[in-house]
């Protein structure tokens, strides 16, 4: 039996149904001055101070389901691991759901479940671990990361494939509620980000109504988007038609990866090529390059999956037309912060950029989502924290210059992976 709905706050007072517009998307780590949220349309008319004590939702819980994961899985990867754990939880139609009442506590410091009738903590999560928030209908499914391991544990980690050891997935706890506010419930916790971000600005001095939308719209009119795509794919120098003679039966010998969410024309970049494979013997390919079209069919937009399905279909051939874009395998970030009142608008979990805010300075600067940071400013942060990365960019102001590169690029660079060739 679904409870009565009701939304409350703590030490008594009421809280009404407030409204924020769109879906946060939630980052996979919280740091100051970066991003908490990806933006809403107005802000909640309450005092602050309701989330920053904390607001109580009346809930359902259905039960939790454990996942693995990428460490930066794309949003539309998020979206289905959530629908996969309520396909886990959900009992089929005609059969009894088991459920229990609870109360969803959310605040700017963590987010807990309470047993409805004896209010026993059944769960309870810093804000910094929730990865996604996803409300599907009347169903909102919590995901939080498990403590990342240390390097000499693999606790928390699992092969994806037994005969590939440094291809690792993480888990991730899916928790799955109940509620008719399940879109409000999933609104609360992104505005519980911004929430957080509001009161570093204060504990820094700084008033975060000084700074309007409108100077924030007014800030990026007077900025240029940095080393645009359009503008370097544009120029005919850039661009290049290459045919790769082979074998039938013989593969390409390249490893592909994404160029990242936050690139203007998305596509795949060639990461890797196998010794005295055709694209390595052609002397015509680069690390780096950015493949817009193998024989004519357009790899633009494409997930990666089906851009290797495409190349890996092509095995029988004699050749190979590839068109593509001249571009370094280390990407050039420039980013203009006039003060700490302007948030970057991304967010980073150990040197991987995992969410990025459309139209805001980080984007314009050249930031891609899936990248790692390899130099902050001139300084190498390749072996650098977590939590001193988070403190380099939550107090950077002026222009910050940061250099990345794919991720996935990285890792086969360093030999955290093996390639896989196609």
């Amino acid at each position: 039996m679904v409870r009565s709905n009701r939304v409350v706050s703590v030490g008594g007072r009421g809280h009404s149904n407030a409204k924020c517009g769109g879906h946060a998307r939630v980052p996979g780590a919280r740091v100051p001055g970066v991003c908490y949220a990806l933006g809403c349309d107005t802000q909640f008319t309450e005092d602050i101070k309701d989330l920053i004590d904390g607001i109580i939702f009346a809930a359902n819980y259905l039960g939790s389901t454990q996942l693995l994961s990428d460490k930066t899985p794309s949003k539309n990867i998020r979206m289905m691991q959530a629908q996969e754990a309520v396909s886990r939880i959900k009992a089929p139609e005609g059969e009894p759901q088991p459920m229990t009442e609870v109360d969803l506590f959310i605040s700017t410091q963590r987010i807990k479940v309470l047993n409805a009738d004896s209010q026993e903590t059944m769960m309870d999560h810093p804000l910094r671990t929730i990865s996604y928030i996803a409300d599907i209908g009347n169903i909102v499914v919590l995901m939080a990361r498990r403590r990342m391991p240390r390097s000499d544990s693999q606790e928390n980690v699992e092969a994806s494939d037994p005969g590939q050891d440094s291809k690792r997935q993480y888990k991730m706890i899916c928790h799955v509620f109940e509620s008719e506010d399940a879109q409000l419930i999933a609104q609360s916790i992104g505005q519980a980000f911004s929430v957080a971000y509001q009161e570093f600005l204060r504990a820094n001095g700084i008033n975060p109504e000084d700074l309007s939308q409108k100077e924030y719209s007014d800030l990026l009119n007077t900025q240029d988007m940095y080393n645009d795509d359009l503008i370097h794919f544009s120029k005919s120098e850039n661009c290049k038609d290459v045919f790769i003679e082979k074998a039938k039966g013989e593969i390409l010998g390249v490893v592909i990866v994404e160029s990242g969410w936050g690139s203007i024309l998305p596509t795949v970049i060639i990461a890797n090529m196998m010794h005295a494979g055709p694209a390595e013997r052609s002397g015509k390919l680069n690390i780096g390059d950015q493949i817009m079209s193998v024989n004519g069919t357009s790899l633009v937009g494409l997930p990666l999956s089906t851009c290797q399905t495409i190349i890996k279909g092509l095995k029988n051939q004699s050749g190979i037309k590839l068109n593509l874009v001249r571009c370094p395998p280390v990407t050039t970030v420039l980013i203009r912060r006039p003060d700490l009142r302007y948030q970057l608008g991304f967010s980073v979990q150990n040197g991987i950029i995992c969410s990025l805010m459309r139209g805001g300075i980080a984007e314009r600067g050249g930031v891609r989502v899936g990248h790692r940071i390899i130099e902050i400013n001139s300084q190498s942060v390749v072996a650098t924290p977590h939590e001193k990365i988070v403190h380099i960019l939550s107090s950077a102001v002026g222009e910050i210059h940061m250099k990345t590169m794919p991720a996935a690029m990285y890792r086969l660079l360093t030999a955290q992976e093996q390639p896989v060739y196609i």
